[in-house]
């Protein structure tokens, strides 16, 4: 059984875990938006084309695979 002390270490831990956008794998589309500067309709966009290789779906959560959309934007000039 869980003490309420041990609880709280536990979510103090999962708190103090705080990554930057440069440090993430995958980014929400607001965290996207924010490091990309650009914006979260043009996000969904992107993120509905066929075959992409920079998004995970997950239900309806999308995330983006930060290294990948950055080599995918590298090589744009205009989206």
């Amino acid at each position: 059984m869980m003490l309420i002390e041990d609880h709280l270490v536990l979510l103090e831990r999962r708190n103090m875990i705080k990554l930057s956008p440069e440090e993430k794998f995958n980014l929400t589309v607001n965290e996207a938006s924010a490091y990309f500067n650009i914006g979260r309709d043009k996000l969904y966009e992107l993120a509905k084309e066929e075959g992409n290789i920079y998004t995970l779906h997950n239900g309806k959560t999308i995330l983006f695979k930060r290294e990948q959309f950055e080599k995918y934007l590298e090589n744009k000039s205009y989206i």
